[in-house]
């Protein structure tokens, strides 16, 4: 076997050779910890490059634990699709550690192992082929989310992160429910023998399939923030410490990834998309009044990932392969986007008091009005640091709204080409364009809002201190967006094949269940 068969392992086993290492450390030897967290995460980044270079559409590849093939050992896939989730959470990943080797990771104990475990679980998550494997990486990953969600301690981080707690332990049992039911009817869990099996079912039993499904659709959209199964999502993320926030920005989208996979795989696109399509727009349609209504930076933040679920889940109850590769490349570049915000809003919230947009709205709705001031002269020079908050601060707001010139226009446009390519132009294409252009209305009225008083407002603020550590992976991630511009026909072209991939499983059934 060469070693680029072995390097599908290398984004679950790097992680978790890495954590517990670290696990062995004292924690006074904190320089020590971070030298081998950044190095383990770069070496996972090149790892996650190559395979998404090696991926091949549709086949994939396969690995098989063990040397026990299918569907009786443990396998891993990785196609295009894999590939690309493994690079994305890696890209997180590494943003997340480098802003908090400012002063995050000295908050409380264990911060990297929490974090190379939870890349050990995403990166698991988007590569087993096995539906068991997927509830333990689930679990692996949700386990060190909940040490990230309350890491800093605090009363709203931990009234906040009680909740996700309880929510997401529910949806893991749903999860091991539907898990127990399509094992008992079909004896096997390997997905690509589920997919054959599944349509041979008897039709006695066709109902526990069909409850095992419905039950298992219940935890992954818990996890996708669909509405109205989203309410704990704003509240957790906007409590959570800056690279706690930026890395969560890729939970909802596991979620919307095990939806994806099994859905196409197990049922086809013409199953169930109803629901995921009026869910979608259910969604997209509370996200949009949530983000015009938000008053903190945080919830609006939260709120944004909201209309990012919203509008995936739509496109996805569509069911067609040419809109599923632009929602693709719409879940990359926003994903990005919220990330570097969520790193942003504490660098800017440096420079204002505690509840300062609390209450600038009071004073808007109660018609109270700031001492007046001497007039200055015109010209007055913005300190440094304050215009390049403000500069990224603009960007995240074009990539949030998807407005020209940054991939989130790039996104929305493809996404709507495809929606409203076939004649007639249905009803649910409308929808979807009205929106979707709502969603990009509100997103750009709220972010001006915040961006006015926080820049342009004549309150008194400090400018804030901000290190270089922190400013550089906000930079990188906004930098990634403008690469994705620039290259927008390779990378469509790039996760149309790995839709279309999804939309055709004969194939990767076959490539899983062939002889190893």
């Amino acid at each position: 076997m060469s070693w680029s068969e072995h390097l599908i392992a290398v984004p679950v086993v790097l992680p978790l050779a890495s954590g517990a290492l670290m696990l062995l450390l004292d924690e006074q030897r904190l320089a020590l910890k971070a030298a081998i967290s950044v190095t383990s995460v770069f070496a996972l980044l090149a790892a996650a490059l190559l395979l998404a270079m090696l991926a091949e559409a549709p086949i994939g590849r396969v690995y098989a634990l063990g040397d026990w093939p299918a569907p009786f050992g443990i396998v891993l896939v990785a196609d295009r699709l894999a590939a690309v989730m493994v690079l994305l959470a890696t890209v997180l990943g590494l943003a997340a550690m480098l802003f908090s080797l400012a002063r995050w990771h000295r908050a409380g104990p264990r911060f990297h192992s929490l974090v190379q475990f939870m890349l050990m679980g995403l990166n698991g998550a988007f590569l087993t082929g096995d539906l068991f494997n997927l509830f333990v990486f689930f679990e692996l990953l949700l386990t060190a989310s909940y040490g990230l969600a309350l890491y800093g301690s605090g009363t709203p981080r931990v009234r906040a992160s009680l909740h996700y707690i309880v929510i997401n332990l529910t949806a893991s049992l749903f999860f091991l429910v539907g898990v127990s039911l399509l094992y008992g009817v079909t004896g096997t869990l390997n997905m690509a023998d589920l997919a054959l099996r599944i349509p041979a079912v008897d039709p006695a039993d066709r109902v526990l399939v069909e409850a095992g499904a419905a039950v298992l659709g219940i935890a992954f959209l818990v996890k996708a923030g669909m509405w109205p199964l989203c309410f704990w999502l704003p509240s957790t993320y906007a409590a959570a410490s800056a690279p706690a926030a930026a890395l969560f920005s890729i939970l909802s989208k596991v979620g919307l990834y095990a939806v994806l996979r099994l859905w196409l795989l197990f049922f086809g696109a013409g199953v169930g998309g109803e629901l995921l399509l009026y869910g979608g727009m259910a969604t997209l349609a509370f996200g949009i009044i949530a983000v015009l209504a938000s008053q903190e930076l945080g919830r609006l933040a939260g709120y944004s990932l909201l209309v990012s679920s919203g509008t995936l889940l739509t496109a996805i109850g569509i069911g067609n392969a040419a809109v599923t590769g632009a929602a693709l490349y719409y879940l990359v570049v926003s994903t990005l986007g919220i990330a570097a915000l969520f790193l942003l809003i504490e660098l800017v919230q440096r420079s204002r008091g505690p509840g300062a947009d609390m209450l600038a709205v009071t004073a808007e709705a109660f018609g109270l009005e700031a001492e007046e001031e001497p007039e200055e002269e015109p010209g007055v020079a913005i300190p440094g640091t304050m215009a390049l908050l403000g500069l990224s601060f603009g960007c995240c707001a074009l990539l949030v709204a998807g407005l020209p010139p940054l991939p989130g226009f790039v996104a929305k446009f493809a996404l709507l080409a495809a929606v409203l390519d076939p004649a007639p132009i249905a009803l649910t294409a409308w929808s979807l364009l009205a929106l979707l252009s709502l969603s990009g209305l509100a997103s750009i009225i709220a972010m001006a809002r915040a961006g006015v008083r926080i820049f342009w407002a004549s309150e008194e603020r400090s400018v804030p201190r901000v290190r270089v550590i922190e400013m550089a992976p906000i930079a990188a991630l906004l930098a990634l967006c403008l690469v994705l511009t620039a290259a927008a026909g390779p990378a469509m072209r790039y996760l149309q094949d790995a839709a279309h991939a999804l939309h055709t499983p004969a194939a990767y059934t076959d490539r899983v269940l062939s002889p190893q």
